[in-house]
This record gives C-alpha cells, structure tokens and sequence, in this order.
C-alpha cells in the first residue's frame, strides 16, 4: 500500500533550512505480519505457551477474588486437560471470565490491553495469542455469571499461515483476522456459571513432544507459575509471610488431567544431587532491596546449604531467580552476572520478587526493561552474589582440606597394615614408622583448621587411635605372628628384601599388601 503526503510548509524549526518542506503522513500501513511478530516469533520457548495462559489466568482469578467472586483466602483454580491422541490441551479458569460483549473485541485485540496501569501481571495484550504458532486451531470459550451460553472464539491457525505466507500487500491485519476467526455463542450444557477457557487443538511435535507431557508441563509451571510451596517444605510460611507483607502472591489451584494434588514449587527440605547422597537447605535469608526513592524494590530469600557443587537441573530450584507479579522472569541464568564467577550463581537457590511497578519485564517476559531503578535492584544485590560466591570458595576449600586429612588417614592405614604384617626388615619398618609418624603430625595440622571445627572431637579421636596402633606394633618390631620368624635368619632377611621391592615398586599398596599377605599365607601353610 502506498504511502501519500501533501506539502505544508511551515515555520522551519531551528537548525532546519528556511526552504525545507514539512509533510504530513496520510496513511499509516500496518501490515499483517505484525500478527505474526506478537505471536509465536516473539516467543524462543514453545513452553511459555502455558506461562502465558496461566499468567492471564491467575489476573483472573485476582479480579474475581476483588468482585466477590472467590473467596479472600481461596485460590483461583485452573484445569489443565492434555489429550495426546488428539493432540489437544485445554486450560480452564474459574476466574471472572470475559461477557460476550467484550468477549470478540479482546479476543482479537493485539495490544492496548485494559490491564496497563493497573496490579495485574500482563499489560501488553498479546500472551493471549502464543498459542497461534504451536497449533492448528486455536479455541476461546468463556461465560460469566448471568449469560446463558457460551461465548467461542475459534482461530484457524492453518489459514493464518497461509495467509501469512502470502505476497498481497494491500491485506492488513485485521481483515486477515477477520478471515481467519470465528465468533458464536453455543449452548451452556455442562459449562460453570463462570470460567475462561483456552483450548489448542492439533498441538504441533516439538522438543520431544513436550507441549503435549504432563510431566513436562508440570516440571516448567511449577518453577515459573504462582503456585504455592509444598507443605512439607520447612521454610514454606517463612517465605510466603514475608513476601505477603509486600505483594498479593495470586497463588493458583493448578491440577493437570484431575490430579488429586496440585502443582507445588518444586522447593523441598533435601535434594539428590549428581554422586552425592544429597543436599539440605539449613538456613533462610531474606533480603529486602531498597527503591531508589526509600520504599521497598524487591524482596528477595536465598536458601544456603554445604555448597558442594553446581545443582542439575533436574533439582528444577537452580540459580538466584527473578519473579514479577510471583511470575518468573527469564530462566535461571538471569542475574549469573552478579557473581563474581557466573558458575557460582548455579550453586544458589532463591528468587528476587520486584515490586517497584517502575520494573517491567520486557514483551518477551525474558528479561526486564533495561532503566535505573532496574540496575537499582542489581546493584543492591551484588553484596548477596559475592556472599553466595564467599560460601561457595569457604565450601571449596573445606572439601580440599577435608580429602587431605582422609588421604593422609588411608596412608597412615596402609603402612601400619604393613608394619602388622611383619614381612619387611628393620630398617624399613622404621622408615615405615617415620612416614606415619609425619603422616599424623600432618593430620593434626589439618584438623585443627577453624574450617574443620565442626568435626575437631573426632579427627583428634582418629589421630590418637592412629598413634596408639602405630605404638604397640612398634613395641616388638617382629611380631610373633609373622610366619618369617620361623624361617633360618638368612631365608627370612631374603624375603624381607622381596617384600620391601614389592611395595617399592607397586604404585598401589592395597594391591601390593594384598600379595604380600597371600605369600605369608603360603609360607605359613607350607611351614
């Protein structure tokens, strides 16, 4: 479509020429494949689908709970329905639902949501149509108390695209969407007197099919949903009071295929981590961030633990974790640049709730909008990024001391089983008794260490049980037990002389201990 103007000349502006001609433009074109921009290409997850829906469904929810409609302490209920075989998914809300005269208008709306300036969570009016890119048909249905049917608005996905791949120029966005939807309203039957509903039929397969695995679903909406904590989560009251006192949570009900129980934040006591046994969060901070004007910016609570390595990702609580409106923002990867090494923000768990309403996450709610009190937040978190990195050196360090102290401990074990065996000479023996002697000297040293002082009782108790063996083998430097001491003084010495090669030479005297012992054993039998 063209674009006309017509001459107005005008009082040149300064720094503009006496002779420049001003124009005024006519037509604006928006073109169609700015349908395209705020659907699907604006989003990289295929999985923030359903941050989306269940973002719009929990500002339902709130407006209802506001109306009267739910109670103050309930939580607004969403049902998620996944039919594999028909490649569907359906996402129900008691929220306060949409009445049929508006329902057409905000359905088919791109932007100028009714939500900015206001508490809720979503403001730019698009999340509505993420789903537009991952199925073949896309499905409204609401009611409100009072109406006696069901307000439906259906997309065809499929001739969206094809319209989109089209080169007609003149077609604008909203006669494509008038093309492509369809408005009606059907029949109540079994429908709630109130509720909103988004359903995608012919779910395409992406990323093993994960649009369409509860258990996909349920892994990515506990972490980024307003959902409550377990109730086995020790910490669960200590958190949500203080965040309470703050902002409203706008906790959500969310059952997939009618589970019995609802979704939790995936936060437990204890985690399995990797070849260790586990990890134990045991101690809660909760920080709160000045704005740059005195009022509170942000809430944020970080759990620490032994800090012995980075979390998998199967824990799902990895990283230090940016919320807005109990919403989360971007992956956990986000504020790793507050660290002082960005591997240590993998090592943390916690959340940074913003509520400075002057942050604003960005369209794609991957980020947010870059401005002062944004790097206000940053930067009064960096003192908690180089605490969690301190503790995570401390923790370092520790484990480093703590291997030392056990591989001196197993080579002090090892060298007195061999002083116990008797198979070696004099002066070996004492060359044996002088490293164990070093080897406990050593020890001492490193139980002592303020970082070691959790466990100093017992390391000093394994020093001195050490000791005390190493005293009385070295009482009768050949014990009676050793079958050498029955073998004609030059024979003995000769094998002495072997045994000392063979530990000499063995990189490994467990193994070397091991053959020594069943060459006693031998000669024992034969004697």
């Amino acid at each position: 479509m063209s674009v006309t103007s017509t001459v107005k000349l005008t009082r040149p502006e300064p720094g503009h020429r006496r002779d420049t001609e001003q124009h005024e433009l006519e037509d604006i074109v928006i073109g169609k494949d700015v349908l395209e921009l705020v659907s699907s290409a604006m989003y990289v997850d295929p999985m923030t689908v359903y941050r989306e829906y269940i973002q719009n469904a929990a500002d339902a929810a709130d407006m209802a709970r506001a109306a009267g409609l739910i109670g103050p302490d309930e939580l607004g209920r969403v049902d998620i329905a996944v039919d594999p075989a028909n490649r569907s998914v359906r996402i129900r809300d008691n929220g306060c639902g949409v009445p049929f005269g508006d329902f057409g208008r905000k359905l088919t709306a791109l932007g100028g949501s009714s939500k900015r300036g206001t508490p809720s969570r979503g403001f730019r009016g698009v999340g509505r149509l993420a789903g537009l890119g991952y199925a073949q048909e896309l499905i409204f249905r609401s009611r409100t108390p009072g109406e006696a049917k069901v307000s439906v608005l259906r997309w065809d996905c499929r001739r969206l695209k094809a319209g989109l791949r089209k080169a007609e120029e003149e077609v604008g966005v909203a006669e494509l969407i008038r093309s492509v939807t369809t408005l009606e309203r059907i029949a109540a039957e079994d429908s709630p007197e109130r509720f909103f509903e988004v359903e995608m039929r012919g779910v395409v397969r992406l990323r093993n099919d994960q649009l369409l695995s509860p258990a996909a679903i349920g892994e990515y909406l506990s972490q980024v949903a307003p959902v409550p904590f377990s109730p086995t989560f020790r910490f669960r009251a200590e958190i949500t009071h203080a965040l309470s006192q703050h902002i409203d949570l706008g906790a959500l009900d969310i059952r997939i295929d009618g589970a019995e129980e609802p979704l939790y934040r995936p936060h437990r006591d204890c985690f399995s981590v990797g070849d260790k046994s586990h990890i134990t969060f045991g101690d809660l901070e909760l920080i709160e961030v000045p704005s740059i004007d005195g009022d509170i910016a942000a809430v944020a609570w970080v759990l620490h633990h032994e800090y012995e390595g980075a979390l998998t990702n199967g824990t799902l609580v990895k990283g230090l974790r940016l919320r807005a409106g109990n919403v989360q923002v971007g992956e956990h990867m986000l504020l790793e640049d507050l660290f002082p090494e960005q591997r240590f923000n993998a090592w943390s768990v916690g959340e940074v709730h913003i509520i400075d309403r002057r942050i604003v996450p960005n369209g794609r709610r991957d980020q947010f909008e870059q401005n002062a009190h944004f790097q206000n937040i940053l930067n009064h978190l960096s003192p908690t990024a180089r605490d969690i990195a301190r503790r995570c050196r401390t923790s370092s360090v520790r484990r480093k001391w703590e291997r030392e102290f056990e591989l001196l401990v197993g080579a002090a074990e090892q060298d007195l089983m061999i002083l116990s065996q008797g198979s070696v000479g004099h002066n070996q023996r004492q060359r044996l008794a002088l490293q164990v002697e070093q080897g406990l000297l050593r020890m001492a040293k490193v139980a002592e260490m303020a970082l070691l002082s959790d466990k100093l009782d017992q390391r000093i108790g394994t020093v001195a049980d050490l000791r005390s063996r190493l005293g009385a083998l070295m009482q009768d430097e050949v014990p009676s037990t050793s079958p050498l001491t029955r073998l004609p003084d030059e024979q003995r010495r000769n094998y002495e002389q072997l045994f000392e090669l063979v530990y000499e030479c063995s990189a490994n005297k467990s193994a070397a201990k091991s053959l020594v012992d069943r060459i006693l054993l031998r000669l024992a039998e034969e004697a």
